[in-house]
Formats: C-alpha cells, structure tokens, sequence
C-alpha cells in the first residue's frame, strides 16, 4: 500500500496527491528537492538538507519557502507514513506557469512523500560514461528536478550490471556520480573533487569531510584506474564502497580507509550505527 504524502499543506493519501498539469516542475522541470535518510523517525541532518534547499531555490531563481513550513510538512509525513527508518523527498517547484520556459508569479508547489528503503550492499559496481557535468552551467552544484540526464546515464549503468555511473567535467576531470559523490584513496590519502568541479554539495559528502582526514583536490579522470579504494556517498546509501569500474576490480573494496569514513560516518546518525 503507498503512504500518504504531504501536497501543499496537507496529508493526503497517495492516489489523491495530484498538482497541476501546467506547474513548471512538470512541464519545463523547475524546481529542487531534498533527499533526506530518516532513522526511527527522525530525519538526519534536516537542517543541513533545508539550508541546501535553500541555496539551490535562489541559485534557480525560486522564492525560498518558509523553513518552519518544510519541516512541518517533514515531519507530517513522517508521522503518516508509518516508516521510522525510510527515505524522505521534499520536492520544491515554481508552480503554475506557461508551457515555456517563462515564469509567471504564483505559489510555489510543495510537496513531501516517504518510502521504504531498499537494503544498501557493502559494495557495488559502478560505470564511467562519455557525457559530462558542465562545471559552468547556471544549474552546476543546485540540486535541482532537472534529472533527465542523470536518468539516462543511470539506465546505462544498470545495464551494464552496475549500480551508478560517474561523471567527469569539461576538464576531464572526476566530478560525480547521477546521485552520489565519489571519494577516492591513493597512496594512503583520502581525496575528493571541491564543489568547483560541478558536483553537487551532498550532505553525506560534508560530514565525512568533518569527520575524516578527507582533502578535496581536483582530480583527474583517470585516477579512477589508479586508486586503491573508492568509496560513494550519499543519504541513502551513506558510505559504500566501489568494486569494480567498468568491469575492472578496485584493489581493495572495502579497504580500510572506506571502513574508517564509514563508521565515522555512522556514529553521527542519530543512535549511533558504529
């Protein structure tokens, strides 16, 4: 059965949750989202994902909604969906608006929804693809609903038999994942691309920054053949560590150092998990 979700103020069940046919969300993808991790019902990091909401509204234009309204609907649609340990999106749109990409005054759609999470493997395989994240695109570093080409490079990695696939940058150099950032250990060291390069500022990618020896540095492309470890962050998969890259085996997966930025990690969800 699906959980209700949270539309505009109230909770509604998940057959009855519809927005406009003409909100610019749908027609032209103009919006952000969130995604948090929610553990025994409390969403982790809320603040930190509601100031990022915020920095991708005005960076795309939007007008920045009432904090106190997102986490008010946050935790509505924790209470009614019923999940204490699932994923939580919070979607931001500009509303109504023309079938262009022009923009009319209105209220802005808000919209939050929960769902199970599915188990998260210690490691995983990812690919490399041939297209790149535009480092100075207007959109580079928001987190915004434009996803298609993200979904088009997801499906090439599933079928490819691998769970994410990674980005360079017009540089050529490592960016990021369709939805994660990317971590990499040579000689011992734990580095990972600044915002700079295009990626998004995840949440999960911060943390283990404050929590571990981590240095971003921009990085060639290429040093995906030449680390020991490789590691993805993100809030649902957390910390998980690279197998293989297009089909070629990682040394060490998990290695050492992947572990350490894991329970590091861990420890800062609320409980503890380390």
């Amino acid at each position: 059965m699906s959980t209700p979700i949270w539309v505009n103020g109230e909770v509604v069940a998940a057959d009855d949750a519809t927005v406009s046919a003409l909100d610019h969300g749908m027609t032209v993808g103009d919006g952000v989202f969130e995604t948090l991790r929610v553990y025994g019902g409390v969403p982790f990091a809320a603040d930190r994902h509601l100031d990022r909401l915020a920095r991708s509204a005005t960076g795309l234009g939007l007008p920045v909604p009432d904090r106190a309204l997102l986490a008010r609907a946050i935790d509505e649609v924790i209470a009614a969906g019923g999940l204490p340990d699932c994923r939580l999106r919070l979607t931001v749109t500009a509303g109504n608006g023309p079938l262009g990409s022009g923009r009319t005054e209105g209220a802005s759609t808000i919209v939050a929804a929960v769902a199970p999470l599915d188990p998260v493997a210690t490691t995983t395989d990812v690919i490399t693809v041939p297209w790149v994240r535009n480092e100075r695109s207007p959109l580079a570093g928001l987190k915004t609903t434009s996803y298609a080409e993200n979904v088009v490079a997801l499906a090439r990695a599933k079928e490819a038999g691998a769970s994410e696939a990674l980005f360079a940058n017009t540089r050529d150099e490592l960016c990021e994942g369709t939805g994660t950032n990317v971590f990499v250990v040579v000689g011992g060291e734990l580095l990972t691309p600044p915002l700079s390069s295009g990626c998004l500022a995840g949440v999960t990618r911060e943390l283990v920054l404050e929590s571990t020896e981590a240095v971003e540095r921009a990085l060639p492309f290429t040093i995906l053949a030449d680390a020991d470890e490789v590691f993805l962050t993100s809030s649902t998969r957390e910390v998980q560590a690279v197998a293989h890259i297009d089909g070629r085996m990682v040394p060490d997966a998990p290695g050492p150092v992947t572990r350490a930025a894991a329970a590091a990690f861990r420890m800062l969800a609320p409980g503890g998990h380390g």
